[in-house]
């Protein structure tokens, strides 16, 4: 018999074992449950890391700009003759039309134009939906008002640009329409159309006389992509048109002034500001060691050239092609761009600049051979006959004066090509001046031998104020007096046809014609040189028909960046510089 007892004392002993089993076997199962959790945690968590993201631009920063000067009129009428004007009325005011990088018209406030065949009336369309920065339509009124003042005796504007409107009928056909009429046809017309408009609901109680003198040119309302935030003698700061199509990603721009370039550079060493408006060939070795810089080049709408005073007796010599012709074989122009510029140009082989949509590389090339140029001089009767280094003709020495402005490149520059010069035969006597006066002194009068000069050439390259012999006397601007039939009627038929195609085939044989004769000798077309801070991303510069071309991508730099899944990378989103992705 089993005690009962006994029973009951054995009884707790086996419920206890089957406890303890079962505490151990629920502690497993929770353990596993902990671990599968944590093992699930960390799958998501490395899975949640692993989400590949990218930096994509984001809106804000202020873009610090150092420029040399101070604005001086902030009014599209005025604004021609100062670059800092220019920089800042290509950002705040906008016309009919603009030029392109090549220098071509294209719709801007105006959608269209056409042109009648006889070249004599430009009939224009209005953009609709167009404001003013403070929100103003953009109206027929305000196209009329601009013109009025362009035509006004009593403006302060540049006498050639009063001149050329004093001269066309202005028609409003509609609200939207409006008709210019010339006396005769002129087809460069279509670039003074590009001339920024001022608002009517602003300028019309200022009389025209005092344009320049105005308030308003302090507190400036245009419609163009940037309005001014504020103005003070250090800077302008320039803030996004909030009726513009397309808002920057920078949140400000802002022109802080130096009293000239090598202060800017200066200026940039001490992170005053993120972009130096122009590098100078002085300052290029220097910014091309900076890790912290990104250099930006284009050629200019200019060309640097040696003119001829062809109607002085002093210089005759000048008057025989052979001896301009033996003077441009005699320079090494690309070992002078190499070392005296310090590559900040191209050599030149037109009078019309390498980007413009005229330009032809169809033309006779000069390239260096003093071998050449000394067989040209002793054709042409110069012999250095008393065995001093200089070649003479019935008596008088092959010399002349030749002059520039006082800028140190340019001074670099004569004293090269005096040396290269002298090694033929030549002796030429390098002079500096200031640039006003050899404009006044000099050029104007044509009390001159030669001078290198520097020829702005923006927008149709119509070649007659500087080449056609009618320019020729005193108050144009043919300073060197060439006469060439040929090119004087190839000149005069580019003024009169409205087709591009014809033009351009008139101004490339025009050029053929020009490098033939060489009434000057083209030496390069200079490189402008831009510098912006690293921390700016995807800045471009293309072709600049002028400096102020250099923002015309501005709305799509950046300074400020944020991490997002690369799968939401916004598709108009500027691109992003290579780096590491998460």
């Amino acid at each position: 018999m089993h005690d009962p007892s006994h029973r009951q004392v054995i009884q707790p002993a086996h419920s206890t074992r089957q406890t303890v089993s079962l505490g151990r076997y629920i502690r497993w199962q929770a353990l596993l449950a902990l671990a599968g959790i944590f093992l699930l945690t960390v799958l998501l968590g490395v899975s949640a890391y692993n989400v590949t993201t990218t930096l994509v631009p984001e809106r804000g920063g202020v873009f610090r700009e150092g420029v040399a000067g101070n604005p001086q009129y902030l009014n599209p009428l005025l604004c021609q003759t100062h670059e800092i004007d220019q920089d800042l009325c290509a950002l705040l005011f906008r016309g009919l039309t603009r030029l392109d990088n090549q220098g071509r018209v294209i719709p801007d406030l105006a959608e269209s134009w056409a042109v009648t065949d006889d070249g004599l009336t430009y009939t224009f369309r209005l953009r609709t939906g167009q404001l003013w920065h403070d929100g103003q339509p953009v109206t027929m009124d305000d196209v009329l008002f601009t013109v009025e003042a362009l035509q006004s005796p009593d403006s302060p504007i540049v006498p050639d640009l009063a001149e050329l409107w004093q001269a066309v009928q202005v028609e409003r056909v509609d609200d939207q329409t409006v008709r210019f009429i010339l006396e005769e046809p002129f087809a460069p017309f279509l670039d003074y159309t590009s001339i920024g408009l001022l608002p009517k609901h602003i300028w019309a109680g200022t009389p025209f006389s005092e344009l320049a003198t105005s308030p308003l040119n302090l507190a400036p309302v245009g419609a163009g992509p940037m309005r001014l935030a504020s103005l003070t003698a250090e800077a302008a700061r320039l803030e996004p048109n909030p009726f513009w199509p397309e808002i920057p990603y920078i949140s400000a721009l802002e022109f802080r002034f130096y009293p000239d370039h090598p202060s800017i550079f200066a200026a940039y060493t001490q992170e005053e500001i993120d972009g130096i408006s122009r590098i100078l060939p002085a300052d290029l070795p220097a910014a091309m060691e900076r890790d912290d810089l990104q250099l930006f080049s284009a050629l200019e709408s200019l060309y640097v050239s040696v003119l001829f005073n062809l109607r002085n007796p002093d210089v005759p010599f000048f008057q025989d092609r052979r001896v301009r012709q033996a003077l441009f074989y005699a320079l090494d122009r690309e070992k002078m761009v190499a070392e005296v510029i310090d590559g900040q140009g191209v050599v030149a082989h037109s009078p019309i600049p390498a980007n413009n949509w005229a330009y032809s590389d169809d033309v006779r090339k000069y390239e260096y051979n003093p071998d050449l140029a000394r067989q040209l001089l002793d054709e042409a009767g110069w012999i250095d006959q008393d065995s001093d280094g200089i070649r003479e003709k019935d008596g008088q020495p092959l010399r002349f004066i030749l002059l520039t402005n006082d800028d140190p490149v340019r001074q670099a520059v004569i004293q090269r090509m005096a040396q290269e010069w002298r090694a033929v035969g030549v002796e030429a006597v390098p002079q500096a001046v200031s640039f006003a006066g050899l404009v006044s002194d000099f050029l104007a009068p044509r009390r001159f031998d030669a001078a290198l000069i520097g020829w702005e050439i923006q927008g149709d390259p119509d070649p007659f104020p500087l080449w056609h012999s009618s320019q020729a006397m005193e108050g144009g601007q043919n300073y060197g007096g060439w006469e060439n039939p040929e090119a004087d009627e190839l000149m005069q038929q580019a003024r009169v046809s409205v087709d591009y195609g014809v033009r351009q085939q008139i101004y490339a044989q025009f050029q053929r014609v020009f490098a033939e004769d060489l009434p000057a000798l083209p030496l390069y077309y200079p490189v402008y040189t831009y510098g912006v801070s690293k921390r700016v991303k995807n800045v471009q510069i293309g072709p600049l028909n002028q400096p102020a071309d250099r923002f015309s991508t501005f709305a799509q730099w950046y300074i400020v960046t944020r991490r997002v899944p690369a799968n939401q990378v916004p598709a108009d989103a500027p691109p992003t510089p290579p780096g590491p992705s998460n």
